[in-house]
């Protein structure tokens, strides 16, 4: 007889695939044998007795302690989005900037100093610029395809690499398998960001990777709905992660991670339907007299295109591309437009626009933005759900009103 309070065999794990478990990893059952994950909205765990409480706390015992850091609903998401990585272990934040904080934090000291792609998201730029300059960590900015660069910015005192791949908003990839031989040959740990992939897409711990970081409220939930990220990677790293969240409350609400929980069963589903219509948008896009550039890895022309067929199972379902005129052209064809939601999210099922220079980007001073390929003519799209005809025809609307 089956135990009605076990999820998924864990006996299955390596045996099924990836839709699966995107459905069944990580579930567990209470005694009231409900089909659907159950969402603890508790701040605090009682116990049977004294002893039992000092076992949980002192971390003898396995078992939920408080919410911040120990809570069955964030375990699941945790579970769940690990087995989809092919990660030991998964810790969920608050956001996907907590993420990289917190691993930042839990794995430099001051003194130390890291490598990062300027192909990143901009709020990304100014944590690693900003703040944890203040604590003495340096950062050396690199070309994200330049492997020259990479290996040129190695001290003594280098611990991390970063990178964002795909990046946002250009879509620029960076070769994972020898970037990771790379850091590895310096004992140096590789983070990559995976958001615009996510593991439906591409797995970054496979091609030598040792931590991976998301902000689940993008792809992971799929409808624009919560904020939350996730890191994930080797228990030996995951465990100090842990160990700042705990301390620091960099933590994941239950509700939230319930959300999350329910959008990765449609994680596969949703992304290659969004890459579909991101390809098909930006092939017309590319013929558009009034669009200098489109920036797609599916495109054949795209510097990257086979190493992104190499490394990722679609190309992504954002894209960027550079309008003639500038600010003043992005800015019309935006504000002509009238399906897509202009919003600086993505992820979700509804397209987004966004002009990057003035919103995700607004802050880098204009040589960071120069040097990041953040012009004023670009525009980035998130592509969603809608009818990819209904989507075509308002990026026609939007390119009517700049001529």
């Amino acid at each position: 007889m089956r135990d009605p309070q076990q999820g998924l065999d864990p006996e299955l794990l390596d045996e099924v695939a990836f839709d699966t478990l995107a459905v069944r990893a990580g579930g567990r059952r209470s005694q009231e044998g409900e089909h659907s994950e159950a969402l603890y909205l508790t701040s605090s765990f009682v116990y049977g007795s004294a002893e039992e409480a000092a076992a949980r706390f002192s971390g003898t015992e396995p078992g939920n302690v408080y919410s911040r850091f120990t809570n069955p609903t964030v375990s699941m998401f945790e579970e769940r989005l690990a087995a989809l990585e092919g990660a030991e272990r998964c810790v969920a934040t608050s956001s996907g900037m907590a993420a990289i904080l917190s691993t930042m934090l839990a794995l430099l000291k001051t003194g130390d100093e890291v490598v990062v792609s300027r192909s990143v998201f901009g709020t990304t730029r100014v944590l690693f610029d900003k703040y944890l300059a203040k604590l003495g960590i340096a950062t050396r900015w690199v070309n994200i395809a330049n492997m020259t660069e990479w290996e040129a910015a190695i001290m003594p005192v280098t611990r991390v690499f970063f990178v964002e791949t795909p990046s946002n908003p250009l879509g620029e990839l960076v070769d994972l398998r020898a970037l990771s031989e790379l850091a590895h040959r310096h004992d140096i740990l590789l983070v990559v960001d995976n958001c615009l992939c996510t593991p439906a897409l591409q797995k970054p711990l496979q091609w030598g990777a040792d931590i991976v970081v998301h902000s689940a409220t993008k792809y992971l939930d799929g409808q624009g709905r919560c904020l939350g990220g996730a890191v994930l990677g080797r228990a030996q790293e995951m465990n100090e992660v842990f160990g700042f969240l705990r301390t620091c409350g960099t933590s994941l609400s239950p509700f939230n991670a319930w959300v999350f929980i329910k959008g990765l069963e449609t994680l596969r589903l949703r992304m290659m339907a969004q890459c579909d219509r991101a390809l098909h948008l930006a092939r017309w896009l590319n013929n558009h007299a009034l669009v200098e550039q489109v920036y797609y890895s599916g495109l054949p022309d795209h510097p990257q295109h086979a190493l992104a067929q190499e490394q990722q199972l679609h190309f992504g379902a954002v894209l960027a591309f550079k309008v003639r005129g500038g600010r003043q052209a992005a800015w019309a064809l935006i504000n002509a437009t009238r399906l897509f939601s202009i919003t600086a999210n993505l992820g979700d099922t509804k397209s987004t626009i966004t002009h990057p220079a003035t919103t995700t980007h607004g802050r880098l001073s204009e040589d960071d933005k120069v040097a990041a390929g953040i012009s004023e003519g670009l525009i980035r799209l998130s592509v969603g759900l809608e009818d990819v005809s209904d989507l075509q025809q308002d990026l026609a609307r939007g390119l009517e009103a700049v001529q």
